[in-house]
């Protein structure tokens, strides 16, 4: 019994060394695998953005083409901000969204309410009535807003 242990102990530190080596190359070979998937999945979002095609554009008037052509060619400074732009189009009676979503919480749930504004993002509404519960004008009752009289 004595002679025949220590071959085994030799036989199993062998099989472990082989185990470790082993283990050692997989975690190798499983990280380069996960950095590759990483690097897949980031090149087919890209790809989806950018195989999407563009929204369809309005078509301008001959008047309207005209009339933007001198600012164009000018190249000279900013073009206008797209804010600049919406608002300038913004008819002065329009209410604001803050002044729908509270004229909107008339009893209706958050998701009547971004029904009822199919224009808006649905974010920028969350934040309008988050706005209006932290200021006390909208309370929310059986999860439907009723705004307050102050």
């Amino acid at each position: 019994m004595q002679t025949t242990t220590p071959p085994i102990l030799d036989q199993i530190t062998a099989e472990k060394t082989k185990i470790s080596e082993r283990l050692a190359r997989l975690d190798a070979d499983r990280t380069a695998v996960a950095t590759r998937l990483t690097d897949l999945e980031t090149a087919e979002r890209v790809l989806t953005r950018v195989s999407k095609p563009p929204p369809a554009r309005k078509t301008t008037s001959a008047a309207a083409a005209a009339a933007k052509s001198p600012t164009a060619s000018r190249g000279r400074g900013r073009p206008p901000r797209a804010a600049a732009i919406k608002s300038a189009a913004r008819k002065p009676s329009t209410p604001s969204l803050g002044e729908r979503v509270l004229a909107l919480a008339t009893g209706r749930t958050r998701q009547e309410i971004y029904v009822a504004c199919p224009n808006d993002r649905p974010n920028h509404i969350g934040i309008a009535v988050q706005r209006h519960l932290r200021a006390g004008r909208i309370q929310e009752r059986d999860g439907k807003l009723y705004a307050t009289s102050l």
